[in-house]
């Protein structure tokens, strides 16, 4: 899969190129019309490559540059009690203070990212008229999950956002800069995943697949409260189509596309443009701005008491300042007491995949599901998915009952640095709860309207008053 990528570079900046500059300056990139671009299945599929290449960023530092996933720890672990800044210094300890400002770059990077994101996959929904009857829905039904997965982010992170469901042209303001209410968009998220579910396959790990949309759909479901039964047939779905824990942990995340992986964003060693530096950043004396991503104690206490053989493979002491602790679970330059060996020549060109699903996560949310908003469950079912993974981590005591706190200190744990707490604590109704005493505890300024970040000031300022700021900004 990751060798496509390369091919899609040119084409895609014909395509911004032949836009024009001045064109693209006042809208979104989802609203710059291509239409007729691709003429054939050859040609759409450079379009579903290029979708993937958006979510999968550009390794730099510059914010002109869109990051998409490779900062997207900022917006989520370092907005929950998992993760802090080394210097709580400049824009990124605004994050873990809860004072983001709407002129925050990288809260606009973001924002920008995942409409580009959206801008290809509907790109690719425009020319099906070009794709061959027997390619045609497949192509449909890749584009749909790329567009929900953006927009599942964008709707949770900034709550009412543009709806974009086709490509707009220049004069079409009102579509591009007005927030739409989020039931709104969880109905697209909704029909399009769908639409997915019902036209894709398990072929593919760095793309769609049928399995990733039965995956997003249930946890789309438990985030609106709504649907259990539903999101519990379609996990146990997954759950009989061949996926499965790696017997250990470690391997989880050093042999790609192992049996664990539902959907992971590919890249490819000591490629500028093929690889992240993610994992570089949060070491110390290893990235460019290394040491951005240090464990907060409260989660290395969690993962102390309720890691088991985690803990190990998902934080570690920091050499150059032993007061400090660095997330480990993507270790570019290697470990030899761990194991683990380099995955590049030079660690800021990682190669290390970037796992959004995993099976882990799919079982544990199969007893989410069966708890269906209830504060404890006894069931066989889900005794038995939440048994599976802390057995794995060599948590071997027979469980009888869950609680709801319980489960989810069991995801904080196994989904440790992988961007799922944040949305954890709001799916489980105790966000505000847990932030408020974290914060208390440190000095923080979280209040309730934190939980939804700033719509980019530079949005609301192209908009000429279209466009209205989240409360408390």
């Amino acid at each position: 899969m990751k060798y496509i990528y390369q091919i899609i570079a040119l084409l895609l900046t014909g395509i911004l190129i032949s836009c024009g500059e001045d064109f693209l300056e006042p809208l979104p990139e989802s609203a710059v019309s291509s239409e007729g671009y691709f003429t054939n299945d050859e040609e759409i599929l450079t379009g579903i490559i290029g979708m993937y290449d958006a979510i999968q960023g550009v390794n730099s530092n510059d914010l002109d540059e869109n990051f998409s996933i490779q900062r997207e720890y900022y917006l989520t672990e370092m907005r929950s009690d998992n993760t802090r800044t080394k210097s709580s210094e400049g824009e990124a300890a605004q994050f873990e203070s809860y004072t983001v400002t709407p002129s925050n770059g990288i809260v606009s990077n973001y924002y920008n990212s995942f409409y580009e994101i959206i801008y290809r996959a509907n790109l690719v929904l425009s020319s099906l008229d070009a794709a061959s009857e027997e390619q045609s829905l497949a192509f449909e039904a890749e584009a749909k999950f790329v567009r929900a997965y953006a927009y599942f982010n964008l709707v949770r992170l900034y709550g009412d956002v543009p709806l974009i469901d086709r490509l707009i042209g220049p004069l079409e303001r009102e579509v591009a800069f007005t927030r739409v209410a989020t039931a709104n968009i969880y109905e697209l998220i909704v029909s399009d995943l769908q639409t997915a579910i019902s036209g894709l396959d398990n072929s593919y790990k760095n793309r769609a697949s049928k399995a990733a949309a039965q995956t997003m759909l249930a946890k789309v479901y438990l985030t609106l409260g709504t649907n259990y039964t539903e999101a519990q047939t379609l996990l146990e779905s997954v759950m009989s189509s061949g996926y499965d824990l790696e017997p250990n942990f470690k391997d989880v995340f050093y042999t790609e596309n192992n049996n664990e992986i539902i959907f992971a964003v590919g890249y490819t060693s000591d490629l500028t443009s093929e690889s992240q530096n993610i994992s570089a950043e949060w070491l110390n004396s290893v990235g460019r701005t290394s040491g951005v991503n240090y464990v907060t104690a409260d989660a290395r206490e969690a993962l102390d008491n309720l890691g088991g053989d985690r803990t190990l493979y998902s934080y570690r002491q920091d050499a150059a300042q032993p007061t400090q602790y660095q997330v480990a679970k993507y270790i570019p330059n290697g470990d030899a007491n761990l194991g683990i060996a380099p995955t590049a020549s030079n660690p800021e060109l990682a190669g290390n995949d970037w796992i959004v699903l995993r099976y882990a996560d799919v079982l544990l949310m199969h007893v989410e599901a069966i708890l269906a908003g209830g504060q404890q469950t006894s069931a066989t079912a889900a005794l038995n998915s939440f048994q599976k993974v802390r057995n794995r981590a060599g948590l071997t005591t027979p469980v009888t009952s869950i609680t709801k706190s319980e489960l989810l200190a069991e995801r904080r744990v196994e989904l440790a640095f992988e961007n799922h707490r944040f949305f954890d604590l709001v799916r489980f109704g105790v966000a505000q709860e847990v932030l408020s005493a974290f914060s208390n505890e440190n000095g923080y300024s979280f209040n309730a309207t934190d939980l939804l970040l700033p719509i980019p000031q530079r949005e609301i300022n192209l908009s000429n008053g279209v466009m209205t700021q989240n409360p408390g900004y």
